[in-house]
């Protein structure tokens, strides 16, 4: 018997011990939490459910599949802010959630992808509806993070830097040299 080379016996060992390492690592890759979706909220007046429900909704009006949730939960803690200033205002958005929760009679946030484009439907023309999509797009919104710009490539606003006159478009590399 040589001991040099790969005889049968020793090709199966080795393939079965590099198919168990590579199934504990695929297992432990499964079990780690995944850092963009690690993300905690502080809301003082919104109950959770109006929360995260507000969550999801500033999601399905602004999708972005590649933004985790963080950046939409920034949106529901402007909106509690003002909540805890306006208690008619705080009565508007559980109220506003209540009736989306009831179009279907089930919780918006458990209804499928269609059903739930079908809910927003039936009130987007809403106080509650229109407040929210303002919201998510004010000063305060979705499109106001600067680690959303990054996200996007933008740059931020040039004012700072004397205007797009003098700083101009040669910084970016994907336009063609003419």
């Amino acid at each position: 018997m040589s001991t040099k080379g790969m005889n049968r016996r020793r090709f199966l060992q080795t393939s079965s011990l590099a198919l168990a390492g590579a199934a504990v690592v695929g297992s432990m890759g499964a079990i780690l939490p995944d850092p963009t979706n690690a993300w905690a909220m502080s809301t003082t007046t919104l109950d959770a459910h109006t929360a995260l429900t507000l969550v999801k909704l500033c999601r399905a009006i602004y999708p972005h599949d590649a933004l985790g949730d963080t950046y939409y939960a920034k949106i529901v803690e402007e909106l509690d802010k003002k909540a805890q200033t306006d208690p008619d205002f705080a009565r508007a958005l559980q109220e506003g959630v209540a009736a989306l929760d009831a179009v279907y009679q089930v919780q918006w946030l458990d209804l499928s992808e269609g059903y739930k484009r079908q809910a927003l439907k039936s009130i987007e023309s809403t106080p509650f509806f229109q407040t929210v999509r303002g919201f998510s797009v004010g000063s305060t919104g979705l499109y106001s993070q600067p680690l959303v710009w990054r996200h996007f490539g933008y740059e931020g606003p040039s004012w700072r830097f004397g205007g797009y006159l003098n700083r101009g478009f040669d910084d970016i590399g994907w336009l063609p040299e003419d």
